[in-house]
């Protein structure tokens, strides 16, 4: 990591009409090409923290912002949705939301014709983007005939053909059956790899955050409950029960051979680290 390219001071956010506040006093700062994984049962505010970074909040939906958030350098307050949009991409979790035009390349190219930019750009923007997700020869497909794994890498395809810098996703496979997942996983770590993209991603699986994020975010209630890395977190027994954060199976296991008095040499947060851990626990 070369620098912070995320920001947030003391920030705040309450919807319109509701009673409570979604986000409470959160503070936290993320580096260049980091994969931040957030966690946090229902309702706890990983959407909404999402929603921060690519201006639908405050821009787009009613409510009250306290504190600042700055993407790549920018005030989120000062800038428009579409200038947001350039820094920040942003994929939900059930692609259909998304998609909408009739050919696959027509859904990379709309965002890039709203905003104007050259005819010659764009046909290399949309190139670029459909060989990224592995779709170049579905381009003059309709985005209906594309299986789900395909969808939800077109919609994140289409975001990042704006945005280079961030990518925003709320829980983008938690709508996909396991090959599905695995699939759109997959290219989200080829993604950050190839780019050096900043990912902040949404989550309620545990073996998600493990195999994928450099720290996890924890939210409760709208508070950030903690910021560390997986293994930090993971092995946190009463953070986890408290925050109702799913367990990988691997750190589990980690977690009973230590209560039985057998700690493995380091606290395995995936299967090649386990393998790992217990290699050196019979040397």
């Amino acid at each position: 990591m070369s620098g912070s390219v995320i920001k947030l001071e003391n920030v705040s956010w309450a919807y319109s009409r509701a009673q409570d506040w979604a986000l409470k006093n959160i503070s936290m700062t993320i580096g260049e090409g980091e994969f931040i994984a957030v966690m946090g049962e229902n309702g706890a505010g990983k959407t909404t923290l999402c929603r921060l970074l690519n201006g639908l909040i405050p821009h787009s939906l009613a409510g009250k912002l306290m504190g600042t958030v700055t993407i790549d350098g920018v005030l989120t307050t000062s800038c428009t949705v579409a200038r947001l949009a350039e820094k920040t991409g942003m994929a939900f979790e059930d692609p259909e939301t998304q998609l909408f035009t009739a050919r696959v390349s027509d859904e990379i190219a709309f965002a890039l014709e709203n905003v104007l930019r050259p005819a010659g750009e764009i046909r290399e923007r949309v190139r670029w983007a459909l060989d990224l997700a592995g779709l170049s020869a579905y381009a003059d497909y309709a985005p209906s005939m594309l299986s789900g794994g395909q969808k939800q890498r077109l919609a994140i395809a289409a975001a990042l053909a704006m945005a280079e810098t961030i990518l925003a996703l709320d829980e983008p496979a938690s709508q996909l059956d396991p090959a599905g997942a695995r699939e759109v996983l997959s290219f989200i770590r080829d993604l950050r790899d190839r780019t050096g993209l900043t990912v902040v991603m949404a989550t309620n699986s545990g073996e998600e955050a493990a195999d994928f994020a450099d720290r996890i975010c924890v939210l409760k209630n709208g508070s950030l409950a903690a910021l560390d890395s997986p293994q930090r977190i993971f092995a946190d027994q009463r953070l986890l029960a408290d925050c109702a954060i799913a367990v990988p199976a691997v750190a589990e296991f980690a977690c009973r051979m230590a209560a039985l008095g057998k700690p493995l040499p380091r606290f395995p947060v995936n299967l090649s680290e386990a393998e790992e851990s217990v290699v050196k626990w019979y040397e």
